[in-house]
């Protein structure tokens, strides 16, 4: 059975970052290459990736080598470092700005949960006043939290480097103080 996973801003092949994002890494090849070990460590075959954005910024070469390296079915939502990725575009199921994703579940109303997919974090977003789950990247960790928005910051640099389960987000979202404003 295929489990669906969220992340963003891993920076492939992005020295910087490792200053910029203050992420504990000597060099980008031990940030690569333990990013890649992280996401193959819970990521099977089948299973499905939704990345929001900045997937790599090194050579398309290099990142088309890299990401033959990940486990999973990748679908990636742009982010505003994505030349290399477009490169290769090939090597995801399929690249645009935005997504609803709707996911099957009997918890909620009408057997399924929709998420809005989106580099950016948002304020407001379709349906987020029925419970509708927002996830962004692109902040870093850098963007506060918010107890009572049924949202969050999903990129590398907040979860240890590890991609999030569907099951993950789901626990991280129970744990807000949202309330629906027309109940």
């Amino acid at each position: 059975m295929k489990t669906i996973f969220f992340t963003a801003d891993h920076h492939f092949g992005h020295k910087n970052i490792i200053k910029y994002s203050n992420r504990p890494f000597e060099s980008v090849q031990e940030m690569d290459e333990t990013m890649i070990q992280r996401w193959n460590e819970k990521i099977k075959p089948g299973d499905e990736v939704y990345h929001l954005g900045d997937v790599g910024l090194c050579s398309p070469e290099k990142l088309r080598k890299l990401l033959d390296r990940l486990n999973g079915k990748k679908y990636l939502i742009k982010g505003n470092h994505e030349k290399s990725a477009i490169a290769c575009k090939e090597k995801f199921e399929w690249v645009k700005d935005y997504h609803e994703l709707v996911v099957p579940d009997t918890e909620f109303e009408k057997g399924k949960q929709m998420i809005v997919l989106f580099h950016y974090a948002l304020r407001v977003w379709n349906a987020g006043h029925w419970g509708t789950y927002h996830l962004y990247g692109h902040s870093h960790g850098m963007l506060e939290d918010r107890s009572d928005f049924r949202c969050f910051d999903v990129g590398v640099d907040c979860h240890d480097f590890y991609p999030l389960s569907y099951e993950e987000v789901k626990a991280v979202m129970k744990q807000k103080n949202w309330t629906a404003p027309f109940a």
